[in-house]
This record gives C-alpha cells, sequence and structure tokens, in this order.
C-alpha cells in the first residue's frame, strides 16, 4: 500500500465520529453471544450485546435446539473420538485439544456457571424425559474409537424446550448493569485500524439509523451462519433451497463483515440437518421455518414411500434418522448419507388410502393439519400430474415396491419387508417435503484462544469468534457439539475480548487518530439501553370478575394472560403479554384461550409444534384461576 494512500485512510479513520463507547461488543444473542457477554461481564467489562432479531425472536439456533451439551467421560477416550469424526480432515490439535477438554468438563461447567444439577441423559434419562429415543443420537457413530465416553448433558430431564437457553439468557439479564442489550439492532462492518489491522469499533443499525459504537478491548463475532441467505446456499453448499429449521435471522452477516477485514475461512461446506428420513421435512414456503418432523412410525411403515421429483424412489424409507455416515464432507445429524446425494428439489411423500387413515388416527402423527397439507387423486398418473413428476416414472415405482413386497425382498434398497405392505388401488397421496438446514458450520477461522485469523493465519487484533459462526466442525458431526462449542469458546471469547488492551494509535503529522469521541462511556450505564427491560409488564387493567395470571416458562420469557371468571365459568382468556415465536408459539396463543373456554379449565391439550409455549399460558391460565378461586372462597 503506497502512502498517500495509507495517509487517506488515515484521515477517513480521524472523522469516525463515535456514538457509543465499551470495552466489549458481541454480535449475536444466542448461545454463544450470550455466554461471551456474561463472561466478558464478569471480567469487568462493560458489554454491548447486540442482534438483528427482535423481541422474542433473540436467541439464535440455540432457542430452539435440543438442548443437549456435548459431553464426553474421559478426555482421552473423547480425543480419540472426535479425531475419528474430524478424519480425514485436518484440524490443529490445540483446537480438538481445547474442544475436548471443555466437553470433558461439560458437567462441572453446567453445575458451576448454569448453576443447576447436570443431566446425564445416557445414565439418568428415562423415556419420560423424552418425546423421541435418543440411544442412537448419543452414539451416532458407533463404529469409531472412543465412543462409549460420548454422552449429552442437560441441565433437566427434558429436550426441546428451550431450557438451557432460558438459563443462558437470564445470566446475560442478571448483569444488566454491566450488559447492554440491543434487539433489532444488526451489526453492518466492523471498523478497522487500516495499519495495524486492529478492530476498534462496530457499525450498527440501531432505530432506523447508522451508529458507530467503540470496542476498546475487543469485539466477538457471534451471530450464526447463512442457513437463510438462499445465495450463500446454493454458493457454499450446492443445494438450490434448504428450510430452515432453527433462527430466520441467520442471513450470513458474519460472513461478510469478517470478509471485509479480511478474515480467513473454514469449512464452508458443512452443515447440519434433522428429520424424519434423511433430514427432510415438510415443505413451506420460502423464508418461512421448516416443520421439524421426529417419531412418526407411519412415514417408516407400511404402504408409504419417498420419491423425488423425477418420481423415483431413491432410498430405504423404514430408516429413520440416528445411523449417520459420512457424504462427501457433509454433516447431517440424525441421518443415513452413505451414498446418498441430494437427489432433487423436491420430494414426497406418497401413500395409499389405508395409510393416509392410519396417519389420521395415530396419536403420534405431528401434524395438526394433515389433510391441509396432502394432494390427493385417483390414479398414480393424476397424482403425479399434480406433483410434476413423470407418471410412468411414479407408476413403475409403485407396481417395483409392489412386486418387492410379493416376493419378500426389497431387491432395490434392502427394506426389511415386514416394514412393507403394498400400495391398493387408490385413491393415492402426496405430502410435499423439503431437504432442511439446522444450521451451517462455515464462517471465520479460529484458533484455540478464540481468536479470529486472517490469511496468513495470524490474529486479527481484537477479534474474536465463538458458536455456529466459523464452527469447528471439520467433517462429521456428532449432535450436542454445537451447543457444546458455544459454551466453550463463547467463554473463551467472551474472557478475552473483556481484556484491557493498549490503546492503538496511528499519527499523521504527529496527530493521533481515531481517538473516541463517545457520548458514553465504558463505566457509565446508559439507562433504557436493555431492549430486553422492554418485557416489564405494563401496566394492565383488569375490570370486574377479571384475574391476570403469569409463568416465567415462556421461551421468551414472561407470558402474563387476563381471564374472566363469572360463576364458576371461564369465559373469556386473553393472552395480553408474551415473546414467544410468533410462528411457532403464536400458533399455541391462538388456538389456546378458546379451547379453554370451551372446556372451563386450563388444562387442555398442547398445541403440537408448539409444547413450551403451550405449557407456558395453560400455567400462567392456572395461576389466574387460583386466584378468581381463592377470591370467590373468601367471599
Amino acid at each position: 500500500m503506497d502512502f498517500e494512500r495509507v495517509v487517506s485512510m488515515l484521515q477517513k479513520m480521524n472523522q469516525v465520529k463515535w456514538d457509543y463507547q465499551y470495552d466489549t461488543v458481541v454480535i449475536g444473542f444466542g448461545g454463544a453471544g450470550a455466554t461471551a457477554a456474561r463472561f466478558a461481564a464478569d471480567a469487568h467489562a462493560k458489554v454491548l450485546l447486540t442482534d438483528a432479531a427482535p423481541n422474542g425472536h433473540e436467541g439464535g439456533n440455540t432457542r430452539y435446539s435440543a438442548q443437549l451439551l456435548g459431553t464426553v467421560d474421559s478426555f482421552d477416550e473423547g480425543k480419540k473420538y472426535y479425531q475419528n469424526l474430524t478424519a480425514p480432515m485436518q484440524l490443529d490439535d490445540s483446537m480438538i485439544d481445547t474442544f475436548v477438554a471443555g466437553m470433558a468438563n461439560m458437567r462441572d461447567y453446567v453445575q458451576k456457571y448454569l448453576n443447576v444439577e447436570p443431566v446425564s441423559v445416557k445414565n439418568d434419562f428415562t423415556a419420560a424425559d423424552s418425546p423421541i429415543s435418543l440411544d442412537s443420537a448419543v452414539h451416532e457413530f458407533p463404529e469409531f474409537d472412543g465412543v462409549q465416553s460420548y454422552d449429552f448433558t442437560t441441565v433437566h430431564h427434558g429436550i426441546f424446550d428451550a431450557a438451557l437457553w432460558k438459563i443462558l439468557r437470564q445470566k446475560v439479564l442478571d448483569r444488566q448493569q454491566q450488559i447492554d442489550v440491543w434487539l433489532s439492532a444488526p451489526a453492518q462492518h466492523l471498523i478497522q485500524d487500516p495499519t495495524t489491522n486492529t478492530i476498534i469499533g462496530v457499525q450498527i443499525e440501531r432505530q432506523h439509523r447508522l451508529v458507530n459504537v467503540r470496542a476498546t478491548n475487543g469485539v466477538v463475532l457471534a451471530c450464526g451462519g447463512f442457513e437463510n441467505n438462499q445465495q450463500a446456499i446454493q454458493d457454499y453448499l450446492g443445494a438450490e433451497h434448504l428450510a430452515p429449521l432453527g433462527t430466520l435471522f441467520n442471513k450470513g452477516a458474519g460472513i461478510k463483515m469478517a470478509q471485509e477485514v479480511g478474515a480467513d475461512f473454514w469449512h464452508m461446506q458443512n452443515y447440519e440437518s434433522l428429520g424424519f428420513l434423511h433430514g427432510l421435512s415438510i415443505a413451506v414456503p420460502q423464508g418461512e421455518r421448516g416443520r421439524l418432523i421426529l417419531g412418526w412410525p407411519e412415514v417408516n411403515h407400511g404402504s408409504v414411500i419417498t420419491v423425488a421429483d423425477d418420481g423415483s424412489r431413491y432410498f430405504d424409507e423404514s430408516e429413520a434418522g440416528g445411523t449417520p455416515q459420512q457424504q462427501s464432507s457433509r454433516s447431517d445429524d440424525e441421518t443415513t448419507m452413505e451414498t446418498l446425494e441430494l437427489k432433487g428439489v423436491t420430494y414426497y411423500l406418497v401413500f395409499d388410502e389405508t395409510q393416509y387413515q392410519q396417519m389420521l388416527a395415530s396419536q403420534y402423527t405431528p401434524i395438526n393439519n394433515l389433510t391441509d397439507l396432502v394432494v390427493k387423486a385417483t390414479t398414480l398418473n393424476d397424482l403425479a400430474r399434480v406433483m410434476e413428476v413423470d407418471g410412468t416414472v411414479l407408476t413403475k415405482t409403485v407396481h417395483d415396491f409392489n412386486y418387492f413386497v410379493e416376493s419378500g425382498t426389497d431387491y432395490a434398497f434392502n427394506r426389511q419387508v415386514d416394514t412393507m405392505r403394498a400400495f391398493d388401488g387408490g385413491p393415492y397421496y402426496a405430502l410435499k417435503l423439503t431437504n432442511n438446514v439446522l444450521n451451517t458450520q462455515g464462517g471465520p477461522r479460529r484458533n484455540d484462544r478464540a481468536e479470529i485469523l486472517d490469511a496468513n493465519q495470524q490474529p486479527i487484533p481484537h477479534l474474536y469468534g465463538a458458536g455456529e459462526l466459523g464452527g469447528i466442525c471439520a467433517n462429521q458431526y456428532q449432535g450436542g457439539g454445537n451447543l457444546a462449542e458455544c459454551l466453550i469458546f463463547g467463554k473463551i471469547a467472551g474472557e478475552n475480548a473483556a481484556k484491557p488492551k493498549e490503546e492503538t494509535t496511528q499519527l499523521v503529522d504527529e496527530k493521533a487518530v481515531a481517538k473516541p469521541d463517545a457520548n458514553t462511556s465504558a463505566s457509565v450505564h446508559q439507562t433504557g439501553a436493555n431492549d430486553l427491560l422492554a418485557e416489564a409488564s405494563p401496566d394492565i387493567t383488569v375490570g370486574e370478575h377479571q384475574y391476570l395470571g403469569r409463568s416465567d416458562d415462556g421461551i421468551g420469557g414472561q407470558v402474563v394472560v387476563r381471564i374472566t371468571y363469572v360463576d364458576q365459568q371461564l369465559t373469556h382468556v386473553e393472552v395480553v403479554e408474551q415473546h414467544e415465536t410468533g410462528e411457532v408459539g403464536g400458533q399455541a396463543v391462538a388456538e389456546l384461550p378458546a379451547k379453554m373456554v370451551a372446556a372451563n379449565t386450563y388444562d387442555v391439550d398442547a398445541v403440537s409444534g408448539a409444547s413450551v409455549s403451550s405449557r407456558a399460558i395453560k400455567a400462567a391460565v392456572k395461576d389466574a384461576l387460583s386466584q378468581a378461586e381463592q377470591t370467590v372462597s373468601n367471599d
């Protein structure tokens, strides 16, 4: 770089006007970001934690995950297992040691830092603790040495209930004097000193204006991957479309910001899927969250097949997820992918009338609007036209399937014949499916100190990374690894980003450049800067025969209801405050009040797919009813 260009860049840096100043800025309020912010605050830093998601949607993929933390009983055996998972890819030994040591100490971590008793899935879980069996998930790769050392740790006896996320979120709230939280505030650019490459701040869109935030000690990139960026999905993963199962706000902002400051990248081709069959879920419109389906026996047994967009069947449908194999370098949790490629863009479950009636009658059917989602036709050719597949191919596919049942052998995919039943004479049905993605693993390369590295493998000063953005998974993915990584590297990143550094200044004609001109200091707390505090209940009025009930069990925090209770009748239920995920918990908010009024009780069936939000609403109504009944008894 020539001298004149250096001078020009330094002059531009001198013109930066700092709107805010913090010791540490953490970008991304998921599991990794919450952890980094918490430990930075504990290291006496004043922290800004910022996220693109609005209030009630923060949490990244941690919010939606199974809440399972990867754990190993022995460092030595755990390292063998992880090295087998990584092979034949290369990964720095210090990174493996850091990660495995963290998993070997996971139970102590949960007890010491999350203040709950750790629960071992391998040793402590019962069938009542999980809606699906976790036996195969604990030991996903039984052929690898060291696998028996692997375990999951949970924070209680349950999964898919946001229990871990709520603890991590609360740890941030507990430190509100040290941590400011901005929501609906996407980071746009890192601000970098052009001569030292030091990251000195972040440009953030805050309340519809761009603000420059000085970070005196460090910035942590923990804003997740790119699973909601279709262009990146196509460029890096080679898939036309993948339906996201987690947050809708991971759009690759961290990739862009890291590129701008010269970061090196790794693991860009790795991603994780989850669901029945080989990581399929119910098809949804572009931009919506995929509908995760687990534990549905009617997709694995009977007169049911899975076909790709050419009308052909292409694998053993009876193989429920849980025996993952390698597909190139793609990591698919709960997936059988030994030779399976992405065969197309659109997939369908195809089944007959008998199977359809079994689905409707089954207590395990996880879809409450199955009749709205299926397409029906009298003949296979007619069904093929609706599906837009080749009718000749589809007809032959079903004919071959029936022949395999009759002959007692599935000559195509060796499916166990006792899981197969010949198709009847129609009508026939199809349910549209799609490949899904839980998260992407690729992003800026980091070292065992959570420092983000440049193309020369040197740390970019003051820049750190944690979580799924540049995750450690180099090849095969073992369930529980992502959340473990969030806690392990989140702590390392937060503590290192909180350490005071020597002030870096550059001189042009002996004039200091990029001195902060902040309207806040790192030692002064800004009242009202914590967007999470906006969830505090406003004054909610109650009229005659009305009562308020509360529950802290919602995924997004407190749920408040207002009921009307007259002559021992529950006549009205209204959810007046909630921060649940709109397209998931929103179903419970919309449906449960009417069910409760009709049944005159809080104790109604949960809404499928929104069990956590359902429990919170029911608990709040129960609380309100107890007050109402107490008032009546006192009268």
